[in-house]
């Protein structure tokens, strides 16, 4: 009998985060898809992407600030607010030896 709790709770225990990161099913109408990229535009994500060499640096900067107006906050990818480097302090390159790497 103790074994069996002991399933269930572990078992439940690993299901659990599988429902806080389920997303939801529901088809997407075209005025939310319009709406979206009225408000993407807004925040100058759509320019003239053939004469732009920054266009994908434009576009994570605009899908940014169209999330900070929708009060959401990406997990995943997008433009991160700061840097990090972890172990040792970072010493620039010219303290390496030539044949650093190799």
């Amino acid at each position: 009998m103790k074994s069996l709790i002991q399933s269930v709770v572990i078992a439940a225990a690993l299901t659990a985060p599988v429902a806080v990161f389920a997303q939801s099913n529901a088809p997407v109408t075209r005025a939310q898809v319009k709406a979206e990229l009225v408000q993407f535009e807004q925040a100058g994500g759509l320019r003239s992407f053939s004469n732009d060499p920054y266009y994908p640096a434009d576009a994570q900067v605009a899908q940014a600030r169209v999330n900070a107006q929708n009060g959401q906050d990406e997990a995943i990818g997008g433009v991160h607010a700061g840097s990090s480097a972890s172990g040792a302090p970072v010493r620039p390159d010219a303290t390496k030896s030539l044949y650093f790497g190799n």
